[in-house]
């Protein structure tokens, strides 16, 4: 793209960041025709996942909606101010995606201490109780959402079968069979921490 080209573009751009900030829906919806996909694939750079970047781009475009009045063209050219907020949404994407994670590893690593024999906890128990959260934290990660709901409602939740094909609206032999390959897949996966 040549200079008057790249500056027509950012014309358009501040055109359209001046309507969003007056909360004109058509400008936004023009602005997103016109950079989503360049900065889809900054979103897709940062967190690596189709789904996620899609998460963030929308954040992103709804970030943008709300803060187009404080844009200022004299500060950055408006491409490089909307992938800083693209940026910044996918960091702070991947920070709650952490943290959710580390939830569920301590939900997971009081579970498993709970069943550590003993009134006091054993320092060696206590550090394998946490080696076979983590491994089994990182098999749950490889299955498939469904399979990983279901194992998780069925064994940590303590929900029968049927109790499961109710709560999910599924077949019953839907929810076994997931059950069951999940936790065949689980075992694999877990002898390989072994």
């Amino acid at each position: 793209m040549d200079a008057i080209q790249t500056n027509q573009a950012d014309s358009d751009l501040m055109t359209l960041l001046d309507r969003i900030a007056k909360q004109d829906e058509a400008a936004l919806k023009a602005l997103y025709d016109m950079t989503s996909s360049k900065l889809f694939g900054l979103a897709l750079r940062v967190v690596n996942k189709r789904e996620w970047a899609e998460d963030v781009l929308q954040e992103a475009y709804m970030h943008i909606w709300r803060a187009a009045v404080d844009y200022r063209a004299s500060l950055s050219p408006p491409m490089a101010w909307m992938g800083l907020i693209v940026r910044s949404r996918a960091l702070d994407f991947l920070r709650r995606r952490s943290s959710e994670r580390m939830h569920l590893t301590q939900e997971l690593d009081e579970y498993l201490s709970d069943t550590i024999e003993g009134d006091a906890p054993n320092p060696m128990n206590t550090a394998l109780a946490s080696e076979q959260a983590w491994a089994l934290q990182q098999c749950m990660n490889q299955l498939d959402n469904k399979q990983r709901e279901v194992v998780s409602l069925a064994y940590l939740r303590d929900l029968s079968h049927s109790d499961l094909a109710e709560q999910l609206k599924l077949p019953l032999g839907t929810v076994k069979t997931w059950i069951r390959r999940g936790l065949e897949q689980l075992r694999g996966c877990m002898a390989r921490f072994a």
